[in-house]
């Protein structure tokens, strides 16, 4: 998502924000951080539904904070894997200002 913590933009670090508001998604990237798994394999370690976790997994791609890959087993079967993805996001008031500079949209969400 971010590689100089002042070069992200206010859209990605909404995007990044609002992908992490969720426990399940936080849940999700503690267990990546221990290296890449397949769908299978994550939901199980996380007691969750491969489709609830489908959703959950890409809301973290879409926000650049996961990588997702499809490979074929050695029986022929498709496993999508996931990682984590390099990021670093720095919440000071310089770089919160920095980044409402660049919001699309200029709309109010209050």
């Amino acid at each position: 998502m971010v590689s100089k913590p002042n070069d992200v933009s206010g859209d990605a670090l909404i995007a990044a924000l609002s992908a992490l508001s969720n426990p399940h998604r936080l849940r999700v990237i503690a267990v990546l951080a221990d290296g890449r798994q397949y769908v299978s394999q994550l939901a199980r370690e996380m007691n969750m539904s491969r489709p609830l976790l489908t959703v959950h997994l890409r809301k973290l791609e879409a926000a650049g904070l996961v990588n997702g890959s499809l490979e074929l087993s050695e029986d022929g079967k498709a496993m999508k894997f996931y990682e984590l993805a390099q990021f670093e996001i720095v919440l000071t008031p310089e770089t919160l200002a920095e980044a409402a500079k660049t919001l699309s949209g200029g709309g109010s969400d209050v």
